[in-house]
């Protein structure tokens, strides 16, 4: 393979068969010949389950000193990851903060971390400037994939932080789409092979 999509948003093609996809964008955190592919599905809320509530679990307190930033906190949403491994939490993160032993760097200027202590960061109000919680990824076996976007079920476009981070969930879907000039109306669900 002479290219990676790692940094990459997938945006579900219109007639996605898997419901588990329909409609979703996903960011692509890995992706090579021999590893295939792991992703985060950045646009589908975790049904009533918010940062607070992890911090409950986990019997952390956030920082109260600032209300208004508390409040930001633990109001957090969190977003459905993807189906594999739906109990694991993971931080798609700005690149403000990392740890060279737990953050891993996916694109210029985010990072994945998947321990503690990016969760306490943020609740003391050290953390990153901007955070996507999610629970499970997307994983793709070598070559799966290629096969998936061949087949037309995905469409690949740059990834943004704005989109990640600063965008409506309920709008990621059709930003991402209009973000390259599409619209929904006009978007083919029939693959052309030349």
């Amino acid at each position: 393979m002479s290219f990676s999509l790692r940094g990459q948003f997938l945006v579900a093609m219109p007639d996605m068969q898997d419901e588990r996809f329909a409609h979703t964008v996903v960011f692509v955190c890995s992706h090579s010949e021999d590893e295939g592919a792991m992703g985060l599905v950045v646009n589908k809320l975790m049904p009533d389950l918010h940062f607070a509530d992890l911090m409950a679990q986990f019997d952390i307190k956030v920082n109260d000193e600032d209300e208004e930033e508390s409040r930001k906190i633990y109001e957090q949403p969190i977003v459905v990851g993807g189906p594999v491994e739906t109990g694991r939490g993971f931080v798609l993160h700005t690149a403000d903060f990392e740890t060279r032993e737990n953050s891993v760097n996916v694109a210029d200027d985010l990072c994945l971390s998947t321990t503690m202590d990016v969760l306490k960061s943020i609740a003391d109000g050290e953390g990153p400037e901007h955070a996507l919680l999610a629970l499970g990824y997307c994983g793709w076996e070598p070559g799966q994939l290629e096969g998936e976007i061949s087949d037309n079920g995905w469409l690949t476009i740059p990834a943004t932080s704005e989109l990640i981070f600063n965008t409506p969930m309920d709008k990621r879907y059709d930003k991402a789409l209009k973000s390259v000039g599409i619209d929904i109306a006009f978007l083919s669900s029939v693959a052309g092979h030349a």
